[in-house]
C-alpha cells in the first residue's frame, strides 16, 4: 500500500526561542503561536488600538520588562502585532494587532463565557479597560439589549472610550464622552461590580467609587443587559 509523505509547507517565523507541541493539529499550532505565559493578555490588551511598552505593562500587573519583551517579539514574529512610531511630534513606538491578529476576538469570547462559569473565578483580581470592554462584547444579552439604542461613553481613568449599542450588539472605539447618552467614570473594576457584581449604583456613587451621567434610567438598564453564565457544577 503506497503511503503519502506530507511535505512541510509551515513553520513558525525565526523569532524567540519558544517550545513547540510537533503537532500538526490546527489547534495545537495555536498554541504554538501564543501559548506562551501573558501572549493572550498582551493581545487582550492591544484589541482598542496601539500601545505604548510602558502602557502594555502598566496594564499587566505582574510582568517584567523581560518577559513582556519577549512576548512582543514572539507574537511580532508570528505575524500577530507589529510595532511602529506614532508620526511627529510623538514619535514613540507602539504595538498594535495586524489585521489577522483582531480575528482572534472570537477565540477570546469563547475562552471568557466558558472560564466565566469556573466556581474558582475570582472577580477581586486585577481589571484593566481592556478587560472590561471585552467582556462587554462578550456578554452582551442580545434579548435583553433588542430595541435598544444608546451611546454609552466610558471614562477609564487616562483613557476613554465610547460604546454604541444597537440591534442587539455593541461595538467599542476609544474616543472622547462627549454627547454619550450615559457615561460611566471610574476604575473598571468598580463599572465591572455595577455590571456583574450587581452592586447598586447609588452606592458605588455614595463611596466615591464610580460616577454616573446622563440618562439615569438607561444607566441602570445598561448595567443589567450582561448576565453572567451559571457556575459549572464540579464533581465530587
Amino acid at each position: 500500500m503506497a503511503t503519502m509523505k506530507l511535505e512541510k509547507i509551515t513553520a513558525l517565523p525565526d523569532g524567540p526561542r519558544r517550545r513547540h507541541y510537533d503537532d500538526s493539529c490546527a489547534a495545537a499550532h495555536a498554541l504554538d503561536l501564543v501559548g506562551e505565559r501573558w501572549a493572550l493578555l498582551v493581545m487582550r490588551e492591544l484589541f482598542w488600538g496601539p500601545k505604548r511598552f510602558s502602557a502594555l505593562r502598566a496594564s499587566l500587573p505582574g510582568i517584567s520588562a523581560n518577559v513582556l519583551t519577549q512576548r512582543l517579539e514572539g507574537l511580532e514574529a508570528a505575524g500577530i502585532l507589529i510595532r511602529r512610531k506614532l508620526p511627529p511630534p510623538s514619535g514613540a513606538q507602539v504595538y498594535e494587532l495586524t489585521e489577522w491578529g483582531y480575528e482572534s476576538e472570537p477565540i477570546f469570547q469563547a475562552l471568557g463565557r466558558w472560564a466565566a462559569r469556573s466556581p474558582s473565578h475570582d472577580p477581586t483580581l486585577p481589571f484593566s479597560a481592556a478587560s472590561l470592554l471585552l467582556s462587554l462584547r462578550t456578554m452582551l444579552d442580545p434579548q435583553r439589549a433588542g430595541g435598544l439604542d444608546a451611546r454609552i461613553g466610558f471614562a477609564l481613568g487616562a483613557e476613554s472610550f465610547v460604546a454604541h449599542l444597537a440591534n442587539g450588539e455593541i461595538d467599542i472605539e476609544p474616543g472622547p464622552t462627549e454627547g454619550a447618552d450615559v457615561v460611566f467614570a471610574g476604575p473598571p473594576p468598580m463599572i465591572a461590580a455595577a455590571i456583574y457584581g450587581g452592586q447598586d449604583l447609588g452606592a458605588l456613587e455614595a463611596e466615591g467609587c464610580l460616577a454616573v451621567g446622563g440618562d439615569r434610567r438607561l444607566a441602570e438598564r445598561f448595567v443589567s443587559l450582561f448576565p453572567l453564565p451559571p457556575k459549572a457544577v464540579l464533581p465530587g
